[in-house]
């Protein structure tokens, strides 16, 4: 079998070879080249150790070196390059005491985590696979290599990332694997949070997301998500939804995903109508690869608010009066222990705020939503809501779709208008109200909002002349109140 290696990688493995080493691509570059995929990054193992790479290569940078790995630098990029080594014991379900170097391959491939990732390949010996990764790969199988206990109890987090592999490639985890995952699911608690962030939101935007519902079957759920886990068993009573709180927000990540184009299985998706998909490529072409992660967290998390929530009327009916508010607090919360980034935690708290926005039927009340709500944010709320509809119950969707779509062609139509927002989108200042006569201070945010609020009712008034009427008229009473 013969892979195609990137110049860069040949040119190292070439020479550690030419030095008497051994030298190959190893891992997830070499599983993703066999399933025709792009790597994003190629890893080269071999039985050079570190100092003698260092000589070897012009350029490195000392990566972890304490654990075998130099980075070497080719034109500006990053090739790891790891010496073959046999971890020590684990005493913490995360790192091993120590590691010890080796010069046989096949005991550096056989401490890695899964089938499919201990595959190593170069030209001179082609494709080394001693633990039946092809067969995996062609029976779609997430398999550990050895024994998968003794895999899991090395590292806990292998377990996530067995969830989020079988996610990204849309494989079923082989039974002995998921077994050992439900035995020690609780081993998770010893994982930092920072390493769970990384594994979990690979998982929200890969193409079988929906296999989140395996992290919830196997017990991890309950361990990284404990919130997220509960709302699997609380049916919501109501006639708009047919599903648990649970698994309507993760159909709701399935259908964000399938709006992106990047959902692959269609064993949960409804029957999405063709106009949806119109409306979410012209959005997700608005947006980043950065705002659709946003976007999944926040379908995951847009509903975590109803159990606290939740009533029941006379009639037994579900109702969940400031779950959305309630959700923007705890997403908050929760973000920011798994140690998502400032701009994520913010946007998936705003998203979840006004995900359940009801719109009016004018220009008008548009106008004065996106003012409400930024005109930065209606792309991802749209898809927000698009995905919150189509994950409940399809004999409610074409009303509620109808609403969205209008809501998008006057937003279309404000945009192009260009009309004022914002406050900094009116054509007077602060300056030319000081200029006139009022008072620096509260006052002037005060009959500043007072005049977009007038331009929202009628784009016609932002004009500076007007403007300054207008403000003449009311800057009395607005001294007025800032005097009392």
């Amino acid at each position: 079998m013969d892979i195609k290696l990137p110049k860069a990688v040949e040119y190292i493995i070439d020479t550690l070879e030419k030095a008497g080493y051994e030298g190959f691509a190893v891992g997830g570059c070499v599983r993703d080249t066999l399933l025709g995929r792009d790597p994003q990054d190629w890893d080269i193992t071999t039985s050079a150790k570190p100092e003698t790479v260092k000589k070897l290569f012009r350029k490195t940078i000392d990566t972890g070196i304490e654990h075998g790995t130099v980075t070497v630098m080719i034109d500006h990029v990053g090739y790891e390059v790891t010496t073959y080594r046999i971890d020590g014991e684990y005493e913490d379900s995360r790192h091993p005491k120590n590691v010890e170097f080796t010069t046989k391959l096949n005991l550096d491939l056989e401490r890695r985590d899964f089938t499919i990732n201990a595959m190593a390949y170069n030209h001179s010996r082609g494709l080394v696979d001693e633990f039946e990764g092809i067969q995996d790969l062609e029976r779609k199988i997430i398999r550990c290599v050895g024994d998968a206990g003794e895999r899991f109890d090395e590292d806990a987090l292998r377990m996530l990332r067995a969830v989020r592999f079988s996610g990204q490639l849309g494989f079923q985890i082989e039974e002995a694997t998921r077994q050992a995952i439900c035995e020690r699911a609780k081993n998770l608690q010893k994982i930092s949070a920072e390493r769970i962030r990384v594994e979990l939101t690979k998982l929200l935007i890969s193409k079988d997301a929906g296999q989140i519902r395996e992290a919830y079957h196997t017990g991890i759920l309950k361990v990284i998500l404990p919130d997220i886990d509960r709302m699997m068993t609380i049916d919501q009573k109501n006639p708009h939804h047919i599903y648990t709180i649970g698994e309507h927000s993760i159909r709701s990540v399935e259908v964000m995903n399938a709006l992106w184009g990047r959902y692959e299985s269609k064993k949960n998706l409804p029957d999405i109508p063709d106009q949806v998909y119109v409306y979410a490529k012209e959005l997700t072409g608005m947006l980043t690869p950065k705002q659709h992660s946003i976007l999944c967290i926040t379908m995951l998390f847009h509903d975590i608010g109803k159990p606290d929530k939740m009533t029941i009327d006379e009639n037994g009916i579900g109702h969940f009066y400031g779950h959305h508010e309630n959700g923007e607090k705890m997403s908050g919360t929760i973000l920011k222990k798994l140690t998502f980034d400032n701009e994520t935690v913010s946007a998936v708290r705003h998203l979840i705020r006004w995900h359940d926005y009801q719109y009016g039927t004018t220009e008008k009340s548009i106008r004065k939503a996106v003012a409400k709500i930024g005109r930065d944010y209606m792309p991802m709320l749209f898809l927000v809501q698009f995905s919150d509809i189509l994950s409940q119950n399809p004999s409610t969707f074409e009303g509620k779709l109808n609403t969205i779509y209008q809501a998008i062609e006057y937003w279309k139509k404000i945009i192009r208008s260009k009309a004022a927002l914002e406050l900094k989108d009116l054509e007077i200042s602060g300056k030319d109200l000081i200029r006139l006569g009022v008072r620096p201070g509260p006052a002037i945010g005060a009959l500043l909002k007072q005049l977009l609020e007038e331009v929202l009712d009628e784009p016609a008034y932002n004009r500076k002349d007007r403007l300054l009427e207008r403000a003449q008229t009311l800057m009395h009473s607005f001294n007025g109140n800032e005097k009392e």
